[in-house]
């Protein structure tokens, strides 16, 4: 185990090597799990700020979907999350699949057209980093979670590029956590720091 100030980060983090295939997985992580992406509170009036503007980007379906359920629901388990299509395989309702079968983000596209500023949910962007508060909230853990089948062919070419998990998610985790964060982490990857692991909760 990892810790940075009060973040606790496994090892898997900075020992794994991870490249998305989009080509191969086709954006499979919006569309495979229990609930829609997680959502944190002050991405909730992001979201319903920029709806009008990432509108045109969205499918009839997820337009429909978003007016009956709202731009976000609640779940028990994830709290906060993105509604999805429950008959599309649960694809989140900002997602977009493209004629190759590859799901986009509405928002990051809409982002990357320069037409908002924000790009997508943090935990979209973290993928396959997750994020979560620990029991008591005065900490928090950051774990490597790839999905074992869809995500091999990432991992099998995060190995032949040699490229980290925390190196290929570097925009997404200063974005979070900030840029002093990012280089505490990098030093520790590289064995110049050495490594808290005796922590306990």
């Amino acid at each position: 185990m990892i810790v940075i100030d009060n973040i606790l980060i496994t090892e898997d983090v900075v020992d794994k090597q991870f490249v998305c295939d989009l080509g191969k997985c086709k954006g499979g992580c919006c569309e495979d799990g229990a609930a829609g992406a997680p959502l944190d509170k002050e991405e909730l009036n992001l979201i319903s700020g920029l709806y009008e503007k990432v509108k045109p980007y969205l499918t009839r379906d997820s337009i429909a979907e978003i007016e009956r359920k709202g731009f976000y629901v609640y779940d028990k388990e994830f709290e906060w999350v993105t509604p999805t299509l429950d008959n599309d395989k649960e694809i989140c309702v900002y997602g977009i699949r493209g004629d190759n079968g590859i799901i986009k983000c509405a928002f990051e596209q809409a982002y990357n057209d320069g037409i908002i500023p924000w790009k997508k949910p943090i935990s979209c962007h973290l993928y396959p980093i997750i994020a979560k508060k620990g029991k008591h909230g005065d900490y928090e853990r950051v774990n490597y979670e790839p999905r074992e089948q869809m995500c091999s062919p990432a991992c099998a070419l995060g190995e032949k590029l040699k490229v980290p998990v925390y190196q290929f998610l570097k925009e997404p985790i200063i974005r979070k956590y900030g840029e002093e964060f990012y280089n505490a982490l990098d030093t520790i990857a590289k064995g110049e720091w050495e490594e808290i692991k005796d922590f306990k909760e």
